[in-house]
């Protein structure tokens, strides 16, 4: 009962919290059976609200949410079901926001910077064609962000 106080968690998760305290297996899954029944466990809605956190919060990609809820023990079903919902354009956005966000923060060789900002976002499981058009949509957007500023970028030096 604390683990599901704390956050959510899937059946899975809780099967193995269960298993760690040494709860006998007949027991623990009466218990899960019952928290079904009730309501307080349900991996159909735990695998919603991850996808929607990890995509608002930490501009998750669809791979990487994927692969979190499989490690959570969410049946493959339920998570195909959950990042089915995931508009491609919010996706995108996500990865466009990342890329800004590490391209503005950085100096030097714009060459190594735009390595290093496309493998950031290949690490966070967007696909290659992902990340080329983030990076081109957070290029032309810091370009932009550069024009619009009041002080012109060579007196910010000095």
């Amino acid at each position: 009962m604390r683990q599901l106080a704390m956050v959510d968690r899937s059946r899975a998760q809780l099967a193995q919290a269960m298993e760690r305290r040494d709860v006998p297996s007949d027991v623990a899954e009466e218990v899960l059976s019952y928290f079904e029944s009730i309501g307080l466990v349900d991996d159909a809605h735990f695998a919603e609200v991850v996808t929607r956190t990890r995509l608002a919060e930490k501009k998750a990609s669809r791979r990487a949410i994927s692969e979190e809820l499989r490690r959570k023990g969410v049946d493959r079903e339920l998570v195909e079901q959950a990042v089915s919902t995931i508009d491609p354009e919010e996706e995108l956005e996500g990865a466009v926001q990342l890329a800004f966000k590490k391209l503005a923060s950085r100096s030097g060789n714009p060459e190594t910077l735009y390595r290093r900002t496309y493998a950031m976002l290949a690490r966070r499981g967007y696909s290659p064609s992902q990340c080329t058009l983030a990076l081109r949509q957070a290029q032309s957007q810091l370009a932009e962000a550069e024009l619009s500023s009041d002080v012109p970028e060579w007196q910010e030096d000095v």
